[in-house]
């Protein structure tokens, strides 16, 4: 580093604290980290590294970013409890900046030696002026390796002298802010919000939640404190201290993956009884109930759009908003057939490519959005578009509008589910779901799959689209898919069709191709896929 180069950097380059802090933490030989749609991830035991060299990218990013406050998550989501990871949040709560998602691997991968250096040359480039102020927020879950990674994280944030807290601030003092800045402030927030939009309802009855053994569990006790009587909670799977729980046959993936309620709850539910199952940072969140001849029926993240879009149009005809504000839905390839048909027969549709930061992109381009951004305007006339126009001025203080709140979520469906006196019964029969199958393939190399057309075609490996489009044809309304996991070390595979059975046959055959096309070792192919 020439002298000549230390003036490019603008404001002071502590480079002997960070040299020293690094020293702490020596990034793993023959290990390559990779920043995708989940950020960092793998297992927890191989990140400590990686944290501290986050903790430096989330006070940098601050700094380029004038001092706003930057968000990080260590978390690993629905992954089982081994696995840990760590993503960075923009300002408004939305994802990273996909440019600096290549910053974010770059310096995760810079060889000990050469870290400084590496970390000098990326300030020069991209301008950052050291002299400025850099904030961060952050938070994990509950997963054992989630301590001492933040401490990793926490060194790096010291090496730059770098401000952390728990709370968010961006907004504070303006006409976005959130309510009080602080965890308290958040659920009430919520909670107002809530009980104005419902009400003068009937009653509500009590809300089973699977809340996966992880940080959910600590939110929905907090939550249901501000709630009360207006939506009692029963809460299930709130374990966070055995080791193993974590995720373990509960959560919202897994009721999605297996189709089937977490065992802790065969035998506790009622017929009809609504429930719901998080993940395990709560993010995730999917309905389901059992019917009165004793079968599982699952309300999905299909399901909960077509139910919240219906609803928001309406409010917006009544508040006589339909020549100015503009209504649409934003799914993925994973939509199921049926709803994609029922909501494009009433609203716009765009699909997208898998992943929060593709789906919030799409969204601003409506006023309101599902995944959405409220924005209730106008003078009402009448008494029911005054009505109309509180309920959507209220929903914007429920919804949480950044990336990824399961009970801001679940809240917003209860709310519907209030206004139009709907049972879960009710709700599911808005139209009837193609039956469907997810499975995951375990590939050597997950990457030499390459997607296209929203992820709904494969470009790599070459002639596999073929195949799966011969047997997508052998099945009535058949229609399956591959792509790589943004999160695990799998590819997955989606298909559905006319009945249960074949949708299951086509998953499972598609399953086979992919495992053969990826060179899996035959004596570990699964029996399905033959």
């Amino acid at each position: 580093m020439s002298s000549a180069g230390v003036l490019e950097v603008r404001g002071p380059f502590p480079s002997e604290e960070i040299q020293a802090y690094s020293d702490l933490h020596p990034k793993p030989r023959n290990v390559v980290y990779s920043y995708g749609t989940a950020g960092f991830r793998t297992l927890g035991s191989v990140l400590d590294s990686v944290l501290f060299r986050v903790g430096i990218l989330a006070a940098l990013r601050s700094k380029k970013l004038d001092g706003k406050t930057i968000g990080v998550m260590i978390t690993a989501s629905h992954n089982p409890e081994e696995d840990n990871g760590v993503k960075l949040v923009d300002p408004r709560g939305e994802m990273l900046e996909a440019a600096w998602e290549h910053h974010a691997t770059l310096l995760a991968n810079s060889p000990n030696e050469e870290f400084v250096s590496t970390l000098y040359d990326f300030i020069r480039d991209t301008r950052i002026d050291m002299s400025k102020p850099s904030r961060v927020v952050y938070a994990r879950d509950t997963r054992p390796s989630g301590e001492s990674l933040v401490k990793a994280f926490e060194d790096g944030l010291k090496s730059l002298g770098a401000e952390g807290r728990d709370a968010a601030i961006n907004t504070k003092g303006t006409k976005e802010e959130y309510g009080e800045d602080s965890e308290d402030g958040y659920y009430q927030k919520m909670s107002e919000a809530f009980r104005k939009l419902v009400s003068g309802r009937p009653r509500i009855p009590p809300l089973v939640i699977d809340c996966a053994n992880g940080v959910g569990a600590h939110a929905a006790q907090k939550l249901a404190q501000y709630l009360g009587e207006t939506l009692p909670f029963v809460l299930h799977n709130t374990d966070t201290v055995t080791p193993g729980g974590l995720n373990h046959e509960c959560g919202a993936d897994y009721v999605k993956t297996s189709q089937r309620p977490p065992p802790s709850l065969i035998g506790v539910l009622q017929k009809g009884q609504r429930a719901c199952s998080l993940d395990g940072d709560a993010d995730r969140l999917m309905y389901y109930f059992i019917d009165e001849r004793n079968y599982f029926l699952m309300l999905d993240g299909d399901k909960i759009a077509t139910l919240v879009a219906s609803f928001i149009v309406d409010l917006v005809r009544l508040a006589g908003l339909s020549d100015s504000v503009r209504v649409g839905v934003v799914q993925t390839a994973y939509a199921n057939g049926a709803s994609t048909k029922y909501l494009s027969d009433r609203l716009p549709v765009k699909c997208t490519p898998t992943g929060v930061k593709h789906l919030h992109h799409a969204a601003e381009q409506f006023n309101i959005g599902v995944y959405f951004e409220a924005n209730g305007h106008g003078t009402p006339s009448t008494p029911a578009q005054s009505t109309a126009l509180k309920h959507l001025r209220n929903l914007t203080e429920l919804v949480n509008q950044t990336v990824g709140d399961a009970l801001s979520d679940m809240l917003l469906v209860e709310v519907v589910l209030a206004h139009k006196a709907y049972s879960a019964a009710e709700w599911n029969s808005l139209y009837t779901d193609l039956p469907n199958r997810l499975v995951k393939v375990h590939v050597p190399n997950r990457h030499a799959f390459k997607t296209e057309d929203a992820e709904r075609r494969l470009v790599t490996p070459q002639g596999l689209q073929a195949k799966i489009e011969e047997l997508v044809n052998r099945y009535e309304s058949g229609r399956s898919f591959v792509r790589p996991s943004g999160t695990e070390d799998v590819v997955r595979v989606y298909a559905e069709a006319g009945l249960r059975s074949q949708a299951d046959e086509l998953a499972y055959r598609v399953g086979g191709l992919v495992f053969d096309e990826a060179g899996g070792d035959p004596s570990r192919r699964p029996k399905e896929f033959y």
